[in-house]
């Protein structure tokens, strides 16, 4: 068991240093010798994780998808909104995070997938979508698949924009905005009032993620 924590431990260690890494230089710049100084560890270590450069960028790129699941709201709409408010918040507190976004954008990484993360967003967003059109939160008129692509791309702009003006400072009310201008337009009136689209939800479902688990491991430790 001790041997097995301490190999999550040197995982993580070198995932997030590589996050830095990429983060500051990009992919096609970051070396493996800038990871391994950052990260503190040997390369039998880092190679044991990871057998390349691109496997390490890809254990970046998944962390977007990362973390506990979000709690299920009655209201099948909210759940879009609160992951893309989770994922604005994680963005400003985490900086895995952000070098997976970073990674995402990086059209100079030549060589390296980057189609994952749109993927799997666009998934995400269908299935969400899929179930509130069956329980009659949706418009006739709307288009599951080419609103499931609108979100992501549109949180992709958005998080640049935030990121080169702010430092993504303001990138929760900017989700915000995007949110009740599209939901205007897909959401039936008497659902569209029901939503919550306060700036400050991604920070309050990350902090009650937070305490559950924090609770589970004490649980687990007695």
């Amino acid at each position: 068991m001790a041997k097995q924590d301490r190999a999550i431990r040197t995982r993580r260690a070198i995932l997030e240093a590589a996050a830095i890494v990429f983060e500051k230089q990009g992919f096609q710049a970051a070396t493996i010798t800038d990871i391994l100084k950052m990260a503190g560890v040997t390369k039998g270590a880092l190679y044991f994780h990871f057998q390349s450069k691109e496997a390490l960028a890809h254990g970046v790129l998944n962390e977007q998808g990362s973390g506990p699941s979000l709690p299920p709201q009655p209201v099948k709409l909210q759940e879009l909104i609160d992951s893309g408010s989770v994922l604005a918040h994680r963005l400003r507190t985490d900086h895995l995070v952000r070098a997976s976004i970073r990674l995402t954008l990086d059209q100079q990484a030549t060589g390296l997938d980057r189609s994952g993360p749109f993927r799997h967003w666009s998934e995400v967003n269908v299935e969400v979508l899929t179930l509130a059109q069956q329980r009659g939160e949706l418009m006739p008129n709307v288009v599951i698949s080419d609103t499931a692509e609108l979100y992501v791309g549109a949180f992709a702009g958005l998080q640049m924009m935030s990121q080169t003006l702010s430092d993504y400072q303001d990138l929760s009310h900017r989700h915000s905005v995007l949110q009740r201008h599209v939901m205007s337009s897909i959401a039936v009136p008497s659902v569209l009032a029901a939503l919550d689209f306060s700036e400050d939800r991604g920070a309050r479902l990350t902090a009650e993620l937070e305490t559950v688990a924090d609770a589970e491991c004490a649980a687990a430790a007695v």
